[in-house]
């Protein structure tokens, strides 16, 4: 990725359509000691990490219910099928006509996240040996020991898998509907005002960013993925 870079900035060489590597590097660096910087990305991430959490313990609340009363699951499936096509660029035009531009960003990105984490958590969930939950109950297992070690350690592994990737996601969602709603004090409004001002390395320095925090809460996540899987083959062997 980094030849074909240089190679497309050379071809090209023109620092408003391609900025060079040297000066995005600059760029880089010049965010890493800017406090504003901080500032914005840690409301970015904040966003994110209470959007990610809106929607998981929604999707949780609403598998769980399924899971006992059977007929929620086909009455939910149409507003879930309704949220995965909703155009991000015009729900964000709609919601700041109603919010700010710091909650219209928050309430996108839970309209992405909840149906891809409701759907992931209900294969999970269907996902359990249905031998092992008869098990359970012909041995008279306790409802408690039956979550703690074994419905939980058995999905554990493939949700936390899938955790990583989900919130890579709602960043990337998260920093483009800041572009879009102009949010104050946020990593989309930093690339909003380099586009403005045509800093193409800065803009691309901030890409640059985006994209390492993204990679490093996804390997994060498959690192305690890893101590969980052998956290479930002890439990499920106890």
């Amino acid at each position: 990725m980094w030849l074909i870079w240089l190679i497309a900035y050379y071809s090209v060489r023109n620092d408003y359509i391609i900025p060079s590597f040297s000066e995005t590097i600059k760029s880089f660096g010049v965010c890493l000691i800017s406090a504003d910087f901080w500032t914005a990305f840690a409301f970015t991430v904040l966003r994110t990490v209470g959007s990610f959490a809106i929607s998981f313990v929604f999707a949780t609340a609403l598998v769980a219910s399924g899971a006992i009363f059977g007929k929620i699951n086909a009455f939910i499936k149409p507003f879930i099928d309704v949220m995965r096509t909703l155009p991000t660029l015009a729900v964000v035009l709609i919601l700041l006509f109603w919010t700010t531009p710091s909650v219209a960003p928050v309430v996108v990105t839970v309209l992405v996240l909840f149906p891809m984490i409701y759907a992931q958590l209900y294969a999970a969930v269907k996902g359990i040996d249905g031998g092992i939950i008869e098990m359970a109950e012909v041995y008279g297992i306790a409802k408690r020991e039956r979550l703690t070690k074994m419905y939980l350690p058995m999905i554990s592994p493939s949700i936390l898998a899938q955790t990583g990737a989900n919130i890579s996601l709602g960043i990337k969602v998260m920093i483009s509907a800041e572009v879009l709603a102009g949010t104050y004090e946020s990593m989309g409004g930093l690339m909003q005002n380099a586009r403005v001002y045509v800093d193409m390395p800065r803009l691309a320095a901030l890409t640059l960013i985006a994209v390492l925090t993204g990679l490093c809460i996804d390997l994060c996540f498959s690192f305690t993925e890893k101590f969980t899987f052998k956290w479930s083959k002890k439990e499920s062997y106890a």
